[in-house]
């Protein structure tokens, strides 16, 4: 771990740590200890793990300070940018000015739905 990293909370699997760069007060990174850089690297334990450990720290955090609720999402690919797979939770406020912004490249996905649906059943059966 670097130094002044503040672990909230660990077992043999992951470690909790505050974000150094917190969007809210409370927003936590979930890491696995050994090493996986994608999501569909991580071993079932582990996956059990930082799932288990999301809902206990998201109670906690509702229990501390009281959001209005709580935004979990991780970053994969060219988007990672700790390279090392990481969750966040992050409490959230109305008006707190988090948000998901519409895309700027028009790629019109909507008018693509069943096509789509179709692309995920063919790939589920292999």
């Amino acid at each position: 771990m670097e130094p002044d990293v503040q672990v909230v909370y660990e077992n043999e699997y992951i470690a909790c740590v505050l974000d150094i760069e917190p969007f809210n007060e409370g927003h936590l990174l979930i890491l696995p200890k050994k090493h996986f850089h994608e999501l569909e690297e991580i071993d079932e334990v582990t996956l059990n793990e930082i799932m288990t450990t999301s809902v206990k720290m998201s109670g906690i955090i509702k229990d501390i300070f009281t959001p209005d609720g709580i935004t979990i999402c991780q970053n994969g690919g060219i988007f990672n940018d700790l390279h090392h797979y990481h969750m966040h939770l992050i409490p959230r406020y109305k008006n707190d000015g988090f948000s998901w912004s519409d895309p700027i490249i028009e790629h019109n996905a909507e008018t693509r739905l069943k096509e789509t649906k179709s692309k995920f059943k063919r790939n589920l059966r292999n």
